[in-house]
């Protein structure tokens, strides 16, 4: 293939002629692409599987290749520069001596003006992920605060260790904060604060101003404009209003309504001890002086005034396992499962569905009585948390029945489930129900006789999921009326 023809066409993951599940392959080769509103990189990682329980589990992982950061291209209007992105990725597998077909899985994530709708589309148009190995996660503040919290290690050090940690994770135009404690995220916020707010060239000339930008240099007297020069002195000022922005909630201060408005999303509302504090994104490449200050942007000034500003606390400061490429690696391959036989499937024309996302919201299904209303609650707050209640596809919900399966019981508890799900069941789109015992059957034809939802309804049993997986259900099986499931789990480093 020419070079010409290679940079024209749609990028081919994943051999279509190759079924992973059928193969049961243990060695599987995934890529996670991160585009973002400032960069964009990649990770090829080599992943092992091993059975475990009758499935395939994710034994051991590994990077394979590292891309090379670059600034996302643009062609104007704020879209993406999609020929300018299809020509990094083939330069990368260059570099990596790789084939895209010579990928199994992987994860393309969008973020900040990458989820616009025409850079959506353009970027989708790019990747040709028709395979079913891949999944396209667009992440909102909410779910992009998540991503950097399991990217960067700490949850998974939150877990390990028993400590509380804040992860910042400072990007080019927003900083998102994770609260991390037992292995699990207990709160996120993100504000309008980032490197690339504004930004320069080598003679001070401002080339980049944005509206949060301009907000920060009126604070310290600075009348900047495009093409207009600036000072270093200015901007260490402008920084130095940031990073008192940042302090303010960092150490749970009462914010004044002048910071609340520079959330993107309502402040945190934790309101405990934080044994440990670590930083990923672009900035924190000059926080812990991974990367060199010849920048043309705020990351080395916006670091180099938090540090001095923490150096003056008690806050404990550790290193993150990734910071600026603290985000997915890649997905793993389908851990293939099959559900139970009593599943209820109507009607039969409803599958299959294919890369559904999973929400699995903490449900109190003890013996008592449920409440509907509080069900409807915490399932609300689990799509806004990532970013699907607005969603146009099905998303699935997976829950574990406890104590009796008495008719008021299921009652209330379906009823809280279709208020709470509410948002993406409009359009005809199926209520998809994962229940890991065996009384998936019971609860799908409740929904349909009892409560007469009238969408097509797919609830299936024996199967037990995890937020960030994303699943695909097969057609029954003629034999058992079993249903396949495929489901690919997004991975972290």
């Amino acid at each position: 293939m020419s070079d010409q023809a290679e940079l024209t066409g749609r990028i081919f993951f994943a051999n279509p002629t190759r079924n992973l599940s059928v193969e049961q392959k243990t060695n599987l080769r995934s890529i996670g692409i991160d585009i973002g509103s400032t960069t964009t990189h990649l990770i090829i990682s080599d992943i092992r599987l091993e059975q475990e329980a009758g499935k395939y589990v994710v034994a051991d992982r590994g990077v394979f290749f590292e891309s090379e950061i670059i600034l996302t291209p643009y062609s104007g209007n704020q879209l993406i520069d999609v020929n300018s992105l299809r020509k990094f990725i083939h330069e990368q597998f260059r570099w990596a001596g790789v084939s895209p077909e010579d990928i199994d899985t992987g994860a393309v994530i969008m973020t900040g003006v990458a989820l616009m709708q025409k850079n959506a589309r353009a970027i989708g148009d790019l990747f040709s992920l028709e395979t079913g190995n891949f999944v396209s996660v667009s992440a909102g503040d909410r779910l992009e605060a998540a991503l950097s919290a399991f990217g960067s290690g700490a949850v998974t050090n939150s877990q390990l260790t028993g400590a509380t940690i804040m992860n910042i994770d400072i990007g080019g135009g927003t900083t998102k904060i994770s609260i991390c404690r037992n292995g699990k995220i207990m709160g996120v916020t993100a504000l309008e604060i980032g490197a690339r707010l504004i930004s320069w060239d080598q003679n001070w000339e401002i080339r980049r101003l944005d509206k949060t930008g301009e907000y920060f240099a009126e604070k310290v007297g600075a009348n900047l404009s495009i093409g207009s020069k600036g000072s270093k002195n200015k901007i260490e000022e402008i920084a130095s209003q940031m990073t008192e922005v940042l302090f303010a909630v960092i150490s749970q201060q009462k914010l004044e309504d002048e910071i609340k408005n520079l959330h993107r999303i309502p402040p945190l509302d934790w309101r405990g001890p934080i044994d440990a504090i670590t930083f990923s994104g672009g900035v924190a490449e000059y926080f812990y002086g991974y990367g060199s200050n010849l920048q043309t942007d705020m990351g080395p000034i916006i670091a180099e005034s938090l540090r001095d500003k923490l150096a003056k606390t008690n806050f404990t400061i550790k290193e993150p396992v990734e910071s600026i490429r603290a985000t997915v690696i890649g997905a793993s391959q389908y851990s293939s499962q099959l559900s139970g036989t009593t599943v209820f499937i109507s009607p039969i024309e409803s599958l299959p569905l294919r890369n559904i996302p999973v929400i699995r919201p903490v449900l109190s299904l003890g013996k008592g009585p449920i409440e509907e209303n509080l069900v409807a609650e915490m399932i609300r707050e689990r799509l806004v948390f990532f970013g699907l209640e607005t969603s146009q596809q099905a998303v699935a919900i997976c829950f574990e029945w406890e104590g009796s399966a008495t008719f008021e019981r299921i009652n209330s508890f379906l009823k809280g489930v279709i208020i709470g799900m509410n948002p993406v069941l409009s359009g005809g789109r199926a209520l998809i129900l994962i229940s890991t015992g065996d009384i998936g059957r019971i609860f799908g034809r409740h929904a349909r006789e009892e409560l007469l939802f009238k969408e097509p309804i797919v609830s299936i049993d024996s199967i037990d999921l995890a937020e960030f997986d994303y699943i695909d259900i097969g057609s029954p099986l003629l034999q058992s009326a079993a249903v396949p499931i495929a489901i690919k789990s997004l991975l972290f480093s």
